[in-house]
């Protein structure tokens, strides 16, 4: 049985790499294989979560390149593979309207290439145990992440890609010369050669995982690529993609406990950070794009629980910006005076709720199994984050909505144009407005379902601290932020999002990090 899953594991990995270039020969195929892939991933990584029968091998012994399959992997791969295939049924057809009222082709074999490329990346990061098999893994995915951030080849998108691009390569070259000296130390790029590593090894490699993780300021380059990516795009990069620099940092944090408080002072960090730019953007795209800066740091804080954790994220957040996508617009303000659709507005606030740890919903149990894990002034602090998270939610959750659904037709990543309901009616069931609810149903049914699996989560205390926290955010909102207090009107610096910024961020990082180390 052992000899047959290695097989398979091996298959697995592989696979994917095979049909980014079999696309290329078979393009009526490619959103098919694209989601049989996903589906194949799924059963795979939940296998490894039923089974909890850990594999590990090594595949060159004398250089420790191993890969390493547990019930960790299997949550992230799982993310991985329900991302990537609520991304496919949301491009299966054309892509609607543009704002000027033309129809847009659906996505080419290009695009599917390079998604079932970065999938299989992905994968790979999430069985690596070694440095050298990750720094590969790692680099194709910036390079096909860069391809797909680029995809609608305007200006803006193509040099946000170029910047997403520069940044990851820059942070990764520090990560090689660390993980050259681990080799030194050990002649082994095995994860576990980091208790024998120097100290400078540690700090390098942190600070190139922490960049590809969108983790305290490293992450800073998220907003302006999230918001100016097509929706679908948004979602795999904050659903699974932001996940492949967090993996590694916590299997490493499982591994080798001395550098546990290392990766809890930067979530920590990162939480605070995260839900502060959150509460006070007022642009849809980039406060989901801090907030999943924010609950990165939810995922490092406890890396017990942090597979869950990452399930629930990646499913919510991708919900949200697929669903941002199809709103008239990307201002809070403006679409406080335009209500949306009812059945836009139901996705909209589950996906919410659950990130904001409202009971029933998966959200609920992954904040009961991360902050369990915590005490002292952690918890206290996460717990604050936790409450903040729900202020940020509540801005989704308290836009108004209309009983009719021929108001909004979600059409584009750039935003939705509003017809008259004459014009509108003919075009309610276009192939885009049926696969952003294949997506979001397959999503939110599965973050439904997510939710019973801790049922010993819901006890009284549980439930009433979990209401309390929502209902907190909720008051704080009520009374700062469109109350007398009126926050919003704060505005967010952009400065430290340039390119020569992000730049300079890194240096502080790693000397933060040295300083951290050597202590």
């Amino acid at each position: 049985m052992t000899q047959l899953i290695t097989t398979v594991t091996i298959v697995w990995i592989a696979l994917p790499l095979f049909l980014g270039f079999l696309l290329y020969l078979l393009p009526v195929l490619d959103r098919s294989l694209t989601l049989a892939m996903a589906v194949l991933s799924a059963v795979y990584g939940l296998y490894q979560i039923l089974a909890d029968s850990p594999i590990d091998l090594q595949l060159i012994d004398s250089f420790g390149v191993t890969l390493l399959v547990n019930s960790l992997s299997g949550y992230f791969i799982l993310t991985n593979a329900l991302v990537t295939a609520a991304v496919v049924l949301y491009c299966w057809g054309d892509q609607g309207l543009d704002k000027a009222g033309q129809k847009r082709p659906r996505k080419t074999a290009f695009f599917f290439a390079q998604l079932v490329i970065l999938h299989g990346c992905v994968n790979a990061v999430f069985i690596c145990a070694d440095f050298m098999s990750l720094y590969v893994a790692l680099e194709v995915v910036g390079i096909t992440a860069f391809s797909l951030v680029a995809y609608p080849r305007t200006d803006r998108t193509i040099w946000l890609a170029l910047r997403y691009l520069m940044t990851s390569n820059t942070a990764m070259l520090f990560y090689l010369l660390g993980a050259v000296l681990v080799y030194q130390a050990n002649h082994s790029f095995a994860f576990v050669g980091l208790s024998n590593a120097p100290k400078d090894a540690i700090a390098l490699i942190f600070l190139g995982l922490l960049t590809k993780g969108g983790v305290f300021i490293s992450g800073l380059w998220l907003p302006a690529t999230h918001a100016e990516a097509e929706a679908p795009v948004s979602a795999l990069l904050s659903g699974i993609v932001s996940k492949t620099g967090v993996f590694p940092l916590v299997r490493c944090a499982l591994l080798v406990e001395e550098i546990a408080p290392i990766v809890q002072i930067f979530s920590i960090g990162t939480a605070v950070l995260g839900v502060v730019g959150a509460m006070l953007e007022k642009d849809t795209k980039r406060m989901l794009a801090f907030s999943t800066i924010s609950q990165m740091g939810l995922v490092l804080a406890a890396p017990v629980a942090a597979g869950f954790y990452a399930l629930t994220h990646g499913l919510a957040k991708a919900v949200l910006f697929l669903s941002a996508g199809n709103l008239s617009d990307r201002s809070f303000d403006a679409l406080r005076k335009k209500p949306m659709p009812r059945s836009l507005w139901i996705v909209i606030a589950v996906a919410s709720l659950s990130l904001s740890g409202f009971p029933l919903i998966a959200g609920f149990n992954a904040k009961i199994q991360t902050l369990g894990q915590l005490q002292g002034w952690p918890l206290i602090v996460l717990n604050t984050a936790a409450v903040g998270t729900a202020i940020v939610f509540a801005k989704f959750i308290f836009l108004p909505f209309s009983n009719t659904s021929t108001e909004l037709l979600p059409i584009s990543a750039e935003g939705a144009i509003l017809l008259s309901p004459q014009k509108a009616r003919p075009a309610l069931f276009p192939s885009l407005f049926v696969g952003y609810w294949l997506a979001a149903g397959l999503l939110l049914s599965v973050l439904l379902m997510a939710g019973t699996f801790y049922i010993e989560d819901y006890q009284l205390a549980n439930l009433l601290k979990a209401l309390g926290k929502v209902g907190l955010g909720w008051l704080i909102y009520a009374i700062a932020l469109r109350g007398p207090l009126n926050l919003a009107r704060i505005r967010l610096p952009r400065a430290p999002e340039r390119l020569d910024h992000l730049m300079g961020g890194m240096s502080l990082i790693l000397v933060l990090l040295f300083w951290r180390v050597l202590a």
